[in-house]
């Protein structure tokens, strides 16, 4: 069935059905945003797609091409990994909203420059756009919204059998409209806040105008960092709620990647 034997027989055959199944699986857990969290170890990652690998193959009659390493059989590879990072690529824009409104949130409030180690990604980010990363995290996972997402990853077998389909022009345009989506969250999740920060800002500016010997960076800056915070505590039901729908939104638009 496959050129390189090694001569272990039925057990070399299922090692390579294993290794096939956990392309898939594999990149869809590399684009999706917790799972590659830099605090998870590489062993683990391995372990956890090795694992829902194994599953697949008992669970499902998923086909494999008959030669891995020829031109066909790379070209299903590449499906594979194609298919995959889509799946994950869906929950980066879910999970990109909080961070793009938390970038809008803390210009306003003069704390862009606040940045500390992100132990998600590994890099440097905002103080505010951690926290609501963290939020999001979460919500989703006490949701069991990772555990709803790796169905949906298994069934994408089911929707793009190896070998059989492609991503098509309709898949790709379903994935750039998710980013409308995402823009659109952004904007509802930083607009409370923002609307807050403005009112300061005109009212510091009538001050300023009213009282020229006031400084105006002296008493616009602390204003606005003591509205953000207030209005964050304000509005933090609502981002509770908001956070909820952005994980259902999530895992919607990965069911709807899978429809034909």
């Amino acid at each position: 069935m496959i050129p390189l034997d090694f001569g272990f027989g039925a057990v070399e055959a299922e090692l390579w059905k294993l290794t096939f199944l956990m392309t898939r699986i594999g990149a869809a857990l590399l684009a999706a945003p917790f799972f590659t969290a830099a605090a998870v170890p590489v062993q683990l990652r391995v372990a956890i797609t090795g694992a829902i690998a194994i599953l697949v193959s008992v669970w499902l009659p998923v086909p494999i091409p008959p030669a891995l390493l020829s031109a066909a059989g790379l070209l299903v590879i590449i499906s594979e990994v194609l298919i995959g990072l889509a799946l994950g690529f869906v929950l980066q824009l879910s999970f990109a909203a909080p961070i793009l409104a938390a970038e809008q949130i803390g210009g306003a409030m003069g704390m862009s420059i606040a940045s500390s180690a992100d132990p998600v990604n590994g890099a440097h980010a905002p103080i505010l756009g951690q926290y609501f990363a963290v939020m999001l995290t979460v919500i989703f996972l006490g949701l069991g919204g990772h555990l709803l997402w790796l169905r949906l990853v298994v069934e994408s077998y089911h929707a793009f059998p190896p070998g059989a389909a492609w991503f098509g022009p309709a898949h790709w345009d379903r994935l750039l409209g998710f980013g409308t989506d995402m823009f659109i969250a952004a904007v509802a999740i930083a607009l409370p806040v923002t609307l807050v920060l403005l009112l300061v800002q005109v009212a510091s500016g009538v001050l300023s105008r009213s009282a020229p010997s006031l400084n105006l960076f002296a008493l616009g800056l602390p204003a606005g960092i003591l509205a953000g915070l207030a209005a964050l505590i304000a509005v933090g039901p609502l981002y509770a709620d908001q956070f909820s729908a952005l994980a259902d939104q999530a895992l919607r638009h990965t069911a709807a990647l899978l429809a034909r």
